[in-house]
């Protein structure tokens, strides 16, 4: 195994910290102070769409598909790209989306690529490979354990030229966006088929009548610009010609997506957990008590040195995973993403915690980033799949190498 970097991600590393430290850092205080005066928590801040021009021309957009296509000639394994991904995690309200790079748009414009028609590929995955609109993912529901897919229950009816949709969704990401233009919606067309043939996914534009955006879901009182809504579908009625896929392939369609969104999770949660551990050394070093700095403090010293072990730990089933992908494909990889999928985003959160004891009463506070940054990777222990999930598989696995 060699995770090291290849030529071309050694240069695309460079040009990245080049962005984060010269635009992306010095950009943070301008998006706090424009989302100020915009009034609005799920407005679109003029840096971003600076941003993302200046990371277009630096050659650092698209980053993230692995799959050779007409729009991606010449794509950047999952091994390059976790080494960037991870440095975007360091400002993961602005980073991700200026490369064109974020959730839930990544997953959604990889189906398109490999699943869509060529009439679905021109009308929504060609804006979406331009940066020009977003897209959000609509699966989870509120009255079903969604952690099995299988249990999904909006039905998708055929009409004649159309089919209706009629069900809720929750925790859909990215909806509260008015840039948000279009939903890739998981339902049953057929619940008698086989368990995991009863799922399909179609496109419903956002302005289709019956399509009612209920309320915005806040994390631990915080809104995300994109927002995390619950839906409600009443006789949705889309275009026949709007399914992806055959009816279906829902489920085999969902799993081909959720890997790679799996570890660009993982790969950005590492990034957060490094600027946290900064975070925290420049703290300790910087007060004082009991007469010394805190860094002098044993149990200070001990937050540090796990936090840095952790990472690094992370870091490498991080690489390997993505390095598996680019071998022997996502399927080969299966557990490990499922492992990194637990890890991650847990060593992230044990680091952010430190961070946070560190600083005291500032680290709860919105003076710094640490309590949002918390927040956000809490809810990575429930997005793509629960922990519990992910360690189902793990040990399934496991066990059986000692059956018979």
């Amino acid at each position: 195994m060699d995770f090291a970097p290849s030529e071309r991600a050694a240069g695309l590393i460079e040009e990245m910290q080049s962005f984060m430290d010269s635009e992306v850092y010095p950009a943070e205080p301008v998006y706090e102070a424009q989302m100020e005066a915009l009034g609005d928590p799920h407005g679109h801040p003029r840096i971003v769409e600076d941003l993302k021009a200046s990371a277009r021309s630096r050659g650092l957009w698209n980053l993230f598909m692995p799959h050779r296509t007409e729009w991606t000639p010449d794509p950047v394994p999952n091994l390059d790209y976790a080494h960037v991904a991870e440095l975007s995690g360091r400002s993961l309200h602005l980073a991700p989306e200026a490369m064109n790079c974020s959730a839930p748009d990544t997953g959604n414009m990889e189906v398109l690529a490999l699943f869509g028609s060529p009439e679905q590929q021109d009308r929504w995955l060609q804006p979406l490979l331009a940066g020009e609109i977003r897209s959000a993912f609509a699966m989870t529901e509120p009255d079903v354990a969604s952690s099995d897919a299988t249990n999904i229950s909006l039905s998708i009816t055929r009409d004649g030229d159309h089919y209706v949709l009629n069900g809720r969704k929750w925790w859909i990401s990215g909806a509260a966006s008015k840039r948000c233009e279009v939903f890739i919606v998981m339902g049953k067309t057929d619940p008698d088929a086989p368990r995991h043939a009863q799922q399909s996914m179609i496109l419903v534009p956002r302005d289709t009548p019956g399509l009612t955006i209920v309320r915005d879901l806040p994390v631990f009182g915080y809104q995300d610009r994109e927002g995390h809504v619950e839906l409600l579908f009443e006789d949705v009625r889309v275009p026949a010609e709007n399914l992806i896929g055959e009816e279906g392939s829902g489920f085999a369609i969902a799993q081909a997506r959720l890997g790679p969104g799996r570890i660009h999770h993982c790969m950005r949660c590492i990034g957060m957990a490094e600027r946290a551990l900064e975070a925290m050394c420049r703290r300790v070093s910087s007060r004082h008590a009991f007469g010394r700095a805190l860094a002098e403090q044993g149990v200070i010293r001990e937050w540090i040195a796990d936090s840095r072990m952790e990472i690094e730990q992370a870091r490498l089933l991080t690489l390997k995973a993505a390095w598996l992908m680019d071998t022997v494909g996502t399927k080969g990889a299966a557990i490990e993403i499922s492992a990194i999928k637990v890890v991650a985003p847990n060593v992230a959160l044990a680091v952010v915690d430190r961070a946070i004891q560190a600083h005291g009463g500032g680290g709860v506070s919105d003076d710094f980033p640490l309590a949002r940054m918390y927040a956000g990777l809490r809810t990575m222990r429930f997005a793509d799949g629960p922990d519990e999930v992910h360690r189902r598989q793990v040990a399934r696995t496991e066990l059986a190498r000692y059956r018979p």
